[in-house]
């Protein structure tokens, strides 16, 4: 069975309070095609039904003030849900950030180490070449058979 990761996203995921998971949801269905077209779909189903199908008796009649009026405060009340959305977006973006810079110095250790071993090894080869050529090359040769 494979083994589930629990990374840095799944952890913060975990930890955000019902308001970031509403304002989430709401910024990613107000974001989306389908809510464009239900949007559009219900401003005229409004026209229709206040223009002709109640047109004597109608509870909005044209210049439609009460559909100004629901319509003036979804914008209001998107906007304060697109800034949540946003403001949750860069603790987001900043903790991948402060994650990339902690990935980046332990890489950075890593590569240090490496280059550290990499130069002891040099320094071996090149005291193992001295002291090859101090003992001459027919000496190097003869201790093999």
């Amino acid at each position: 069975m494979a083994e589930i990761k629990v990374n840095w996203h799944h952890r913060h995921k975990a930890g955000l309070s019902a308001g970031d998971r509403a304002a989430d949801t709401l910024r990613n269905g107000m974001g989306s095609w389908p809510f464009v077209g239900i949007f559009v779909g219900f401003m005229g189903l409004w026209a229709a039904v206040n223009s002709f199908v109640l047109a004597a008796n109608a509870w909005d009649p044209y210049p439609y003030i009460l559909l100004n009026l629901f319509l003036s405060m979804l914008a209001g009340l998107q906007g304060a849900i697109l800034l949540i959305a946003a403001k949750r977006q860069d603790a987001i973006a900043s903790a991948m950030a402060q994650h990339d810079y902690e990935t980046d110095v332990r890489a950075a250790a890593h590569i240090e180490m490496l280059m550290n071993i990499n130069a002891e090894q040099l320094q071996l080869l090149q005291e193992l070449r001295a002291t090859v050529k101090r003992r001459g090359p027919e000496e190097a040769t003869d201790n093999h058979p």
